[in-house]
């Protein structure tokens, strides 16, 4: 995978349009108006390790599928909380029907399963869905045990 690969987002504080590397170090911000900006990606079995793993900030991982219903309707809180959070956490959604190791790996028995990884390692995890509160405390809780 190359770092070369971006997705477009809109910044929550003034509207400019910006295009976010999936993998890269730092926190990306605003060209504009330099605020953290919502990171929110896409990753699979060949690419997982630089996208999530060597994410320089904690990593929500949403392994999820397409036929899931709860999946559908979580997928809107996640993204909510990753712009709450923006600068803070990435957002990492993964499809275990197209991505066979990674479901293996992390032992998806539910979809939604939602992880959150510090630098690779598994700190949190929960099935199921959430609404956006709910969700946004349990990766605040996560991060903050990680960081104090």
């Amino acid at each position: 995978m190359s770092t070369m690969q971006a997705t477009t987002v809109s910044c929550p504080n003034c509207g400019r349009t910006n295009r976010v590397p999936v993998a890269a170090e730092g926190r990306p911000r605003c060209g504009h108006c330099k605020q953290p900006l919502p990171w929110m990606v896409d990753a699979g079995d060949d690419d997982f390790t630089e996208v999530a793993e060597r994410a320089d900030v904690p990593v929500v991982v949403d392994l999820w599928a397409t036929w899931c219903g709860p999946c559908r309707m979580v997928s809107p809180a996640l993204e909510k909380v990753a712009t709450d959070l923006a600068g803070r956490i990435k957002l990492v959604k993964v499809d275990v029907d197209k991505n066979p190791r990674l479901s293996r790996r992390f032992d998806v028995q539910a979809v939604p399963t939602l992880l959150v990884l510090d630098r690779g390692e598994t700190v949190a995890r929960q099935a199921g869905a959430a609404p956006a509160p709910a969700l946004r405390q349990w990766v605040e809780q996560s991060i903050t045990t990680r960081e104090g």
